[in-house]
Order: structure tokens, then sequence, then C-alpha cells
């Protein structure tokens, strides 16, 4: 079976063509990444999952959060679920763990920006 993709891995974007039999063949790819991509995106997919919680208290009413690594495809929607139910205090800092284990992958949720407190501009 043959694929194609493109590699996400850097700004070069190449296309990638790959040979899925017994083995993982994977032409195209200006660098090591793009194999490593392919063959990863082919066997166990993963994305990170960007979006924003709800701050109470804060200079800001919301706080950008990211997953610290990828999360399999799969779980993304339930990921998601569990993002909509948080809500922080504030202060928070950047790379404040959020959510220890986003959608029980072991995965933690962790704040990407600092919100000060409102009153106290902590």
């Amino acid at each position: 079976m043959k694929k194609k993709l493109i590699c996400i891995q850097c700004p070069l974007g190449c296309q990638l063509e790959v040979d899925v039999g017994s083995t993982i063949t994977v032409k195209g790819n200006s660098c090591p990444r793009g194999a490593v991509y392919a063959e990863k995106e082919l066997t166990n997919p993963t994305r990170t999952v960007t979006s924003t919680i709800s701050v109470t208290g804060g200079e800001l009413r919301r706080v950008s959060v990211k997953t610290a690594d990828g999360i399999p495809k799969d779980k993304i929607m339930e990921c998601m679920r569990e993002i909509r139910s948080l809500s922080v205090s504030a202060p928070v800092h950047m790379k404040q763990v959020i959510l220890k284990s986003c959608a029980g992958t072991g995965i933690p949720l962790i704040a990407t920006k600092e919100v000060r407190g409102a009153e106290t501009h902590e």
C-alpha cells in the first residue's frame, strides 16, 4: 500500500511517498525527521492540542493552554471535553501544569502564558 503525506516537522513541507508493507519505506524526505514523522503518522498519529481555559480573579479572563506533547488523535475530543470543564484561579504561570494527565494519556496540560491577579498584579 502506498500513501502520500506532507511532512509537518519543518517549514520545507516535503512531499513524502510512503510504501507500507512488512516494513515502512519513506521517500521524498529532505532530512531524517521526515521518515520518523511518516512512520509515526501511519502507526500512532498524535497531535498537540491547544486551547484556552477560564481564569478567575485574573487580569485576563482566559489563559492559553496546550498539551506538553502530542496525544493520540483518538483522544483529542476527550481532551477537549476535559479542557472545556476547567477553570483556574490567578495567578497562572507559564508552563504551570493545569491538568496532570489529559484524557488519561499521561501527557500534562500546561499554561502557555502568564496571568497576574486582577487586583494585586502578582
